[in-house]
Parts: structure tokens; C-alpha cells; sequence
């Protein structure tokens, strides 16, 4: 599923987020930004020791804050590492909010134009899909209707569980985007 936004362009997918042909990809980092197990584990398993030890010199930073590190042996160029809220966690919404535009901030600022998204928070840290999935896509696309030299942002779901939810909410956007044109 693809929205255009103003020459940009917001893309859901299905699949492997680190095998993606991208600049960079977005990783959901603990604030100490120990790679960890889990997703971290493959991140270090396929990029190698390099990014945990560039990581180690930028820790630790705060929840809704992004860092970017070089991407090891990964296909991608970078990481975003964005430490984003948990479940329950007050204010969590808004929190959401926050990390995915600092995430893009911080993407901006490396001079990336092609960004990958997995489900931010939806897993381990029990952010529910649906919130998560009408969180992302409302701030990704704010945000590439604003200035910025991001051309396309990727939201990767790993699977059909996943996937469901963004196209349901990226369905709704696009009408909404088509009526306003």
C-alpha cells in the first residue's frame, strides 16, 4: 500500500526490516542502547560488533530521543535508534508521537532519503497495534507534508498480525488525503 504526500511518498510492507534496500532503518532502543536480545540480537548477529560499539559512546539518551549509527555489515547505511515509550507508560500517545518525529528529525539531519519503520513499541514493549498504527501513520505523514529532505518512509510489518492494522489506518489517510486534493 502506497500514499503520495505532496512528491513523497508513505509505503507499507510485509517483511524482513533489516533486509529492506534502504538508507536507514529505525531500531526501538532501550536508553542505555544495548542492543539487547530479541530484535537487537539480530541486529547484531547480521550487522556486527561495530554498531553496538559506535552505540557505545552515544548512551544514554532519553525516552522519545533518537541517535544514528552506521549499520554495521546491514544492507542499509544507518540506524536510528529511538527510545520510545512502553505500554501503559504515562502520556505513552504522545511519547509515541515525539520518538517517531525525532526519529525523522534525526534521519533528516544525516541527509537520509529513504527510511524504514518497523511497528514502533508494538511488540516487546506492548504499545497495542491499533494505537501504534494510527500513531505512525498520522505522524509520518505530518511530517512529510512539512519541509523536510525525507522522500519515502517505510513502515515494514514482519507479519499479516501486524500488517492489518497500518493498511486499515493508511486506507482511511489516503481517502482523506484524496478529498482534500
Amino acid at each position: 500500500m502506497i500514499i503520495q504526500i505532496g512528491g513523497r511518498t508513505l509505503k507499507l510492507v510485509k517483511g524482513d526490516l533489516t533486509a529492506l534496500d534502504v538508507e536507514a532503518f529505525v531500531f526501538y532502543a532501550t536508553s542505555d542502547l544495548q542492543l539487547g536480545s530479541g530484535f537487537g540480537t539480530a541486529v547484531t548477529v547480521r550487522g556486527g560488533p561495530r554498531i553496538q560499539e559506535e552505540l557505545g559512546k552515544m548512551g544514554p539518551v532519553q525516552v522519545t530521543e533518537a541517535v544514528v549509527s552506521g549499520a554495521g555489515e546491514l544492507k542499509a547505511q544507518h540506524i536510528v535508534h529511538a527510545v520510545g515509550p512502553r505500554f501503559q507508560e504515562e502520556d505513552s500517545d504522545n511519547k509515541l508521537r515525539a520518538t517517531i518525529q525525532n526519529s525523522l528529525r534525526a534521519a533528516d539531519t544525516k541527509g537520509i532519503k529513504v527510511l524504514a519503520f518497523p511497528p514502533m513499541g508494538a511488540g516487546f514493549y506492548g504499545i497495542p497495534l491499533p494505537v501504534c498504527a494510527d500513531v505512525m501513520v498520522s505522524t509520518t505523514i505530518d511530517y512529510l507534508n512539512g519541509e523536510t529532505g525525507i522522500q519515502e518512509v517505510i513502515i515494514c510489518a514482519l507479519d499479516s498480525r501486524e500488517y492489518k492494522p497500518f493498511e486499515e489506518r493508511m486506507a482511511v489517510q489516503s481517502s482523506t488525503i484524496q478529498e482534500a486534493v
